[in-house]
């Protein structure tokens, strides 16, 4: 597969807060709501894509080695969500809200 963020997996990735990375890894899954909604599977699919990427690059981030199964979890709840049989009851509000709060503290770290 080819990578979505070229410049984001050569390291720069790396540079950001946990904060930051998920909300990045929240705007993708934003839009695959979004496109999900709208009947477009085919974009809702490549947007999940992209956010995959970003929450691998975020499960290689060294510094996180201590939250290994809170985001590979995080990444198999999404999987269901959008790809299985949604087992653990995942809704595009607990989506949003749980994105929203990394969105939020990203944004005010920033400022």
């Amino acid at each position: 597969m080819n990578s979505h963020h070229p410049s984001l997996a050569s390291g720069r990735w790396r540079s950001f807060p946990l904060s930051e990375q998920l909300a990045h890894v929240g705007s993708e899954v934003e839009r695959a709501l979004r496109w999900r909604s709208k009947g477009r599977p085919e974009y809702a699919q490549r947007a999940l894509e992209r956010g995959l990427e970003l929450l691998d690059l975020t499960l290689n981030d060294p510094k996180h080695r201590g939250r290994l199964r809170e985001l590979a979890r995080l990444r198999e709840a999404l999987l269901d969500y959008f790809l299985g049989e949604n087992v653990f009851g995942s809704s595009e509000d607990s989506w949003r809200r749980y994105f929203h709060c990394f969105a939020y503290a990203a944004r005010s770290s920033s400022s």
